[in-house]
């Protein structure tokens, strides 16, 4: 283990201490949570998780507390962090991401665990079913995978004159990348357009792909989902202006700091939707017969103001179908 991971991890055991010396004290419930980013970067994703825990009347510093691991977009400390929660025997962990469900679902077979996975989660293995998952683990399917061809588009509507499409995706986030790619490829065949993908786990290898454009300029950007996209969704914004490359993602939040459009479900409600499930389970009920929830409404967000600035129209009819129109 590195110096800087350990010293961390021992300044989590010593902030931690105090928090469960207090959960003991007043017989308050632990709750963990796992993310592979910063806390800066997930604030209204975690404001979702605490208002549905606050709808199941568990507000946090009142009756339930919160242990907060960060891995700070470092992928490979979540394991150690959620064998940490694992020992602490928090009452429940709720993860970010899917590495972060898988990091925890190896941590313990016992302690409740939810997820937001981004494709089938049977698939995956992470539950047994989505009715009655059976395990120690459910929560929610954003699908995120299976709208990959409505994205590619929905993009196409927007810029009919793309015929060069790059692909941003995560090799970190593995299962998702390998699936992003496999649609979009598949996708991109029947749209005769060509693909080129790029890689990138932190905020410097961002940076990078985009530095790439200099050499191959694209005409439109398909970003992948998955939290590091959420996370550095200004950095996303502030490059795709630099190099005035049309930009579109899962996640509304990238659209609304300066990405042109966004297509999938929205992750503030899912958290939120994780939220109540958590205080469910804090009243007694099983994981194992808490159904995995699947999204049924997905939001198409456009950015005008990023599009007047590309010079791009967006065509009546698709302003008409959006659900949020940034001006």
């Amino acid at each position: 283990m590195r110096r800087r991971e350990f010293l961390t991890l021992l300044g989590g055991a010593a902030a931690a201490s105090p928090l469960a010396a207090h959960a003991q004290q007043t017989a308050m419930p632990v709750i963990g949570v796992l993310a592979p980013v910063s806390r800066n970067e997930e604030l209204e994703l975690l404001g979702g998780f605490r208002q549905g825990l606050k709808e199941g009347g568990f507000v946090e510093g009142e009756n339930v507390l919160i242990l907060y691991h960060f891995a700070e977009n470092e992928i490979d400390r979540l394991p150690a962090l959620a064998d940490d929660l694992a020992r602490r025997r928090v009452a429940i962990i709720a993860t970010i991401g899917q590495p972060a469900a898988f990091a925890a679902k190896a941590a313990t077979a016992t302690i409740p665990i939810l997820f937001s996975a981004a494709e089938d989660p049977v698939r995956l293995g992470l539950v047994a079913s989505l009715a009655r998952p059976g395990g120690n683990l459910t929560g929610t399917n954003i699908f995120q995978t299976e709208v990959v061809t409505k994205r590619l588009q929905l993009l196409r509507e927007l810029v009919p004159a793309a015929t060069r499409v790059a692909v941003l995706v995560d090799p970190a986030n593995k299962t998702v990348a390998e699936k992003v790619l496999q649609e979009v490829e598949s996708a991109a065949r029947a749209m005769a357009l060509q693909i080129q993908v790029l890689n990138a786990s932190n905020g410097r290898e961002i940076g990078a792909a985009f530095a790439a454009f200099e050499r191959e300029r694209p005409d439109a950007l398909f970003v992948s989902g998955g939290p590091l996209f959420t996370a550095r969704r200004v950095q996303l914004a502030t490059l795709a202006a630099r190099h005035m490359v049309p930009m579109t993602s899962a996640n509304r939040q990238i659209t609304e700091t300066g990405g042109l459009m966004s297509y999938g479900a929205n992750l503030t409600d899912t958290f939120r939707q994780l939220g109540t499930y958590a205080g469910r389970i804090l009243k007694g009920e099983k994981p194992a017969e808490l159904p995995v929830v699947q999204a049924t409404k997905f939001e198409l967000v456009i950015n005008v103001e990023t599009a007047r600035i590309l010079g791009l129209t967006v065509p009546p009819a698709l302003l008409a179908t959006a659900d949020k129109v940034i001006e």
